[in-house]
C-alpha cells in the first residue's frame, strides 16, 4: 500500500479525515445551515452547547443557544488552518486510534471543542456528587438523593463508553448519547431543583410548626396589646383570646418564645401583636396573627415567671385550714356541709348524686359561700356537657370565673377545656394563691374522654376504654394542700343510678380517689326535702384536722345519734333542730346539752 492509498483511506469523501469525524462533534463540523438548529429540540440544543464549552446552557433560551453554537462554529471556520499535508503525512506514521495535535503548545479550535466537552461530563458528575454533602449541613440530602445521584453518574459513565467505542461510522450514534446525556443533565438539573423545592419545604413546616424564628417588630410597626390564656399544644402555642375555647381572634406563639421566657400551659400572658399596615397583603400561610412581645405572665415580669417552681415538685399535705360554708340561718344547705362534711383547702371532695338529687344547686350555693366567706379564694366552675340555660343560671348567680363547654359541642371541646382549665389553677397555685374548682361532673368529662379519645383496644365493661379513665383521674388528683403554701381545691359531682354501665364504672374508678364525699338520696329528693343528703355514709377524712377539739367531740355525738336512724329520719331530724336555731354554733351547744350522757363516756 502506498502514501497515496493511506492519505485516500484516511480522508471522507469531502477531503476531511474520516477519524476526526468519528471522534468530534459532528454537528459542530458539519456547516449546517441556522435553519437545521432551529429544527433540534431544546435538549439537543443545550447537549450541543455543553460539548462545545457553552457555560450556562441551563439558563439560556432556543435563540441564545443557537447563536452561541454558530459563535462557537464562526471561531472554528475562521481560525488559521493546519498545512493538511502535515496532518495527513503524520497520520500515516501513527495509527489511526492515537490522534495528537500538530503542534505541542497549541491546539486548533476544533480540538479545543472536543477537549472541552470532554472536560465538562466528568465536572459535572463529580459536582453532583459532591452536592450530597454540601447540602447534609442543612439536614437536607437523603439516602435517595444519593443514591438518584450515584445511578445518574454511572449513567453518564455508561453513556460516554458507549459513545467513545462507536469507532468512526456511528456518526448518528453520538447524537443518541448526546442526547441521553442531554437527559441525564436534566435529570440531574430536576433531582437539583426537586432538593432546592424540598429544602423550603422543610423549612416552612418547620416555621409552621413553631420551630422558625420569632416574629421581629420593626421601629415603625404599630401594635396592638392583647392578652389571654397561653395554651400550649405539641408543637405550637396559642393565646385564648376569647376564653378557654379556640377562637378565630386567637394569637400564635412561636415555641422559641415559649421555651425562652419559661411560659407554661394556663399562664394568663399580655403582649401586643403587629396590626397590618394599610394595602398590606395578609400572610395566607399565617392563619392567626404572632405574638411580638411579651409584657407579663399571670401579672408579674418575665424574669419572675422563669424562676417559679413546678406543681408537681411541691409538697402535699393533708387539708388543715377550713373553709366554712354557712352564711345564714335560712340557707340549710351549707349548714348541713359545715356539719357533715366539713371542706378544707385543698379538699378532694366528691358529690355523689343520681340523676334530679339536686347536686347543681348544692354546688351554686357552695360558690355562693366561697366567694362571700373566704374572698382570697380564687373560684374556677367548670360545666362539662351541661345545658346551656344551666349554664347561663351559673354565671349570674355566682360570682367567679364560670368555665363551660356545653353538651352541643363535641367531646374534644370538653377535654381541652377541662385540661386548660385546671392548668389554669395549677399555675395560680404555683405563686402560692388558694384556689377552689368546682366541677359538674366528673362523669361527663369522663364520658368525653372516651369519646375523643382513641381506641386502645382494652374496653371495659359499659364500653369504656380502660385510657380514658386516667385524664379525669389527672384532673381530681390535682387537688391538694401545699406545704410552701397554696392550695388548690376540688369539688366534683359524680352521677350515679343513670342506668348506665359505664358511669357506674367510672364512678368506681374515682370511689377512693377523694378524701370527702357527699352522698345524695333520690328518694330522700322524691319526698321534696332538700339537701337530700344521706347522713351516715357522707364524711371527710381527717376532720380532725379542721376541727378544734370541742367541736369535734359534739360533731362526733351528732354523728353517733344520726347512725341509729334511717336515712330518711336521719336527715328530717338534722334539718328539724337546724331550722331551730340561728347558725351551727348555737346548734351545736344545743347538741352537747341534749347528748345522754352516756355518748359523753366515748
Amino acid at each position: 500500500m502506498t502514501d497515496t492509498d493511506l492519505i485516500t483511506a484516511g480522508e471522507s469523501t469531502d477531503g476531511k479525515p474520516s477519524d476526526a469525524a468519528a471522534t468530534d462533534p459532528p454537528d459542530l463540523n458539519a456547516d449546517e445551515p441556522a435553519g437545521s438548529l432551529a429544527t433540534m429540540v431544546l435538549p439537543e440544543l443545550r447537549a450541543l452547547a455543553n460539548r462545545a464549552g457553552v457555560k450556562g446552557t441551563s439558563g439560556m433560551r432556543k435563540n441564545e443557544l443557537i447563536a452561541a453554537i454558530e459563535e462557537i462554529r464562526r471561531q472554528a471556520n475562521g481560525a488559521p488552518a493546519v498545512d493538511r499535508s502535515a496532518q495527513e503525512h503524520d497520520k500515516g506514521d501513527r495509527p489511526p486510534s492515537s490522534e495528537a495535535p500538530a503542534t505541542q503548545g497549541e491546539q486548533t479550535p476544533t480540538e479545543q471543542i472536543d477537549s472541552q466537552s470532554q472536560q465538562v461530563r466528568p465536572e459535572r458528575r463529580s459536582a453532583t456528587r459532591e452536592a450530597g454533602p454540601s447540602g447534609s449541613g442543612e439536614r437536607a440530602g437523603t439516602a435517595a438523593d444519593d443514591t438518584d445521584n450515584r445511578q445518574g453518574g454511572q449513567q453518564d459513565a455508561k453513556t460516554e463508553e458507549r459513545g467513545t467505542d462507536a469507532g468512526g461510522d456511528q456518526g448518528g450514534d453520538q447524537q443518541a448519547s448526546g442526547g441521553q446525556q442531554a437527559r441525564g443533565d436534566e435529570d440531574g438539573e430536576a433531582r437539583q431543583g426537586r432538593r432546592g423545592r424540598r429544602f423550603r419545604d422543610r423549612r416552612r413546616r418547620g416555621e409552621r410548626s413553631g420551630d422558625g424564628a420569632e416574629a421581629e417588630l420593626r421601629e415603625d410597626d404599630v401594635v396592638q396589646p392583647v392578652a389571654g390564656i397561653l395554651d400550649v399544644l405539641d408543637n405550637y402555642a396559642f393565646v385564648r383570646t376569647s376564653g378557654y375555647l379556640p377562637g378565630p381572634h386567637d394569637v400564635y406563639v412561636s415555641m422559641n418564645m415559649v421555651r425562652k421566657n419559661g411560659m407554661r400551659r394556663g399562664d394568663a400572658v399580655t403582649g401586643a401583636v403587629r396590626v397590618p399596615k394599610e394595602g398590606e397583603q395578609p400572610n395566607q400561610r399565617q392563619k392567626f396573627n404572632p405574638l411580638v412581645r411579651l409584657d407579663s405572665i399571670n401579672g408579674g415580669s418575665v424574669e419572675d415567671a422563669k424562676k417559679r417552681p413546678e406543681f408537681g415538685k411541691l409538697t402535699p399535705l393533708y387539708p388543715n385550714q377550713r373553709l366554712r360554708l354557712e352564711t345564714s340561718t335560712e340557707r340549710l344547705t351549707t349548714r348541713v356541709i359545715d356539719l357533715i362534711m366539713p371542706i378544707g383547702k385543698g379538699q378532694r371532695a366528691l358529690i355523689v348524686s343520681p340523676p334530679k338529687a339536686g347536686k347543681t344547686t348544692i354546688l351554686q350555693d357552695i360558690a355562693n359561700a366561697i366567694t362571700r366567706n373566704n374572698p382570697e379564694c380564687h373560684l374556677m366552675v367548670v360545666l362539662v356537657d351541661e345545658r346551656p340555660e344551666e349554664v347561663t343560671d351559673m354565671q349570674r348567680s355566682v360570682k367567679g370565673e364560670v368555665i363551660a363547654s356545653t353538651f352541643d359541642r363535641p367531646p374534644s371541646d370538653h377535654t381541652s377545656v377541662a385540661e386548660l382549665a385546671i392548668e389554669r389553677a395549677k399555675r395560680l397555685v404555683e405563686q402560692g394563691k388558694d384556689v377552689v374548682v368546682l366541677l359538674d361532673s366528673i362523669t361527663r368529662l369522663g364520658r368525653a374522654y372516651n369519646n375523643a379519645s382513641p381506641a386502645s383496644g382494652r374496653i371495659l365493661s359499659g364500653g369504656v376504654d380502660s385510657t380514658a379513665l386516667y385524664p379525669p383521674k389527672r384532673f381530681l388528683g390535682a387537688a391538694r394542700n401545699i406545704e410552701e403554701g397554696g392550695s388548690l381545691t376540688i369539688i366534683a359531682t359524680a352521677m350515679v343510678e343513670t342506668g348506665s354501665t359505664g358511669d357506674t364504672v367510672i364512678f368506681e374508678e374515682f370511689k377512693g380517689t377523694g378524701n370527702a364525699e357527699l352522698k345524695l338520696d333520690r328518694k330522700i329528693a322524691e319526698r321534696r326535702v332538700f339537701p337530700a343528703v344521706d347522713v351516715n355514709p357522707s364524711g371527710t377524712r381527717k376532720d380532725e384536722l379542721l376541727l378544734s377539739p370541742d367541736e369535734f367531740a359534739i360533731v362526733h355525738k351528732l354523728r353517733r345519734v344520726l347512725s341509729g336512724l334511717d336515712s330518711h329520719q336521719a336527715i328530717d331530724l338534722l334539718m328539724s333542730q337546724l331550722r331551730k336555731t340561728k347558725n351551727n354554733y348555737e346548734f351545736l351547744v344545743q347538741v352537747s346539752k341534749t347528748t345522754p350522757g352516756s355518748m359523753d363516756s366515748d
